[in-house]
């Protein structure tokens, strides 16, 4: 599907209130109901998948602030339609009362739209998504590493047919084969037809007669596998990095979804990120402020030196060019480091200084 504006999907301005945007989800999901399109089915279709995945993520705040922050372009900050589980847009579908919520998303969000027996059974593995903390350093500079995931595999003891070796399979005598069930309802908007998944295969279209012992008949099992992966340069808080297939295996034969690790960076003790710049403090004498001289000071790239000229004033900003950090979803180079000096004041003077002091202060207007 063409993507589209999220807001312009459900006809809503960017200021709209959480509960502007269910009541304009409630309007079009009404209107887009199969029942009320039954000769344009397919576009209704299509632009309840449209309406479904614009309020998932506009209902969500986190997942709305990082859309208005990147849009659908921003890198690895887009939303793919086989990303989401609908969790929201179903709950909110349920609240509205139009009935057969579950089997109108069963119905859409089919992988690849089929129905019935092994079509069904065949499905694409969960995408998964694992929080990585990492310093403000390798934010910096990118960084290696490997991680531990908790992951579903197929299956080894069954090579992921779910029987025990030997065993096999027989048509479901609850659905014929066809994997769902059909039955009738009413609902707001009158009576029709809804298609269920078979509870007995699980859309399968078939039983085993012998589960597997080690995975029980589901064809994977968990295991905590070690990924490696490559951290880039400019990385931030929300930033999210893909590793395609490296996802929840999938099922009969099913490609793997994805991993999307999501970054955390660990607040450092001395410095503070803006963006692409990073800020800093340095303390310096009273003597230094008023005479000058030169300095030394820590950055993400090693020790700068700063030259302080005589009269410096507290607070003033020292900018180091270049000795900030790169911003890897607008591809920029690295930004400046922003050193602000705070002048020391002597909490005690010996007589020598308070005398010094004081007659510098007579010579004073």
């Amino acid at each position: 599907m063409a993507k589209r504006d999220y807001y312009e999907v459900l006809g809503l301005g960017k200021e709209a209130g959480e509960a502007e945007i269910k009541k304009a989800y409630r309007q079009k999901a009404k209107e887009l109901h199969p029942d009320r399109n039954p000769k344009d089915r397919r576009t209704a279709e299509e632009e309840f998948k449209r309406v479904a995945e614009a309020y998932e993520v506009l209902s969500d705040p986190q997942k709305r602030a990082q859309y208005d922050r990147y849009g659908h372009a921003g890198p690895n900050q887009g939303f793919t339609f086989n990303d989401m589980d609908f969790s929201r847009a179903r709950d909110a579908y349920r609240e509205f009362g139009f009935g057969g919520f579950d089997d109108l998303f069963d119905l859409f969000f089919r992988q690849g739209g089929r129905s019935g027996g092994r079509h069904q059974r065949v499905r694409r593995g969960e995408n998964i998504e694992y929080k990585l903390r990492i310093t403000l350093e390798d934010a910096a500079h990118g960084t290696k590493m490997t991680v531990t995931v908790p992951r579903l595999v197929a299956c080894e003891a069954c090579s992921g047919t779910g029987m025990e070796p030997g065993s096999s399979k027989r048509t479901c005598s609850t659905c014929n084969g066809r994997g769902q069930i059909e039955y009738r309802q009413q609902s707001l908007l009158g009576s029709f037809v809804n298609v269920r998944v078979c509870p007995e295969c699980a859309g399968a279209g078939e039983v085993i007669d012998t589960p597997c012992n080690r995975c029980h008949g589901n064809a994977r099992v968990r295991e905590k596998s070690k990924i490696s992966i490559t951290v880039p340069a400019g990385v931030d808080t929300g930033s999210r990095l893909r590793l395609r297939g490296q996802g929840n295996a999938g099922i009969e034969g099913g490609p793997s979804g994805d991993l999307f690790i999501v970054i955390e960076v660990i607040p450092h003790p001395q410095f503070r990120r803006d963006d692409r710049d990073i800020h800093s403090e340095v303390t310096i004498s009273y003597a230094q402020a008023a005479l000058g001289g030169e300095i030394k000071t820590e950055t993400l790239w090693g020790e700068e030196s700063i030259k302080v000229p005589a009269g410096t004033q507290p607070g003033t900003p020292f900018r180091l060019r270049g000795k900030g950090i790169a911003n890897v979803h607008r591809g920029a180079g690295k930004g400046d480091h922003v050193v602000e000096v705070k002048v020391e004041v002597p909490r005690k003077l010996s007589g020598k200084q308070r005398r010094a002091l004081e007659a510098f202060a007579e010579t004073l207007d």
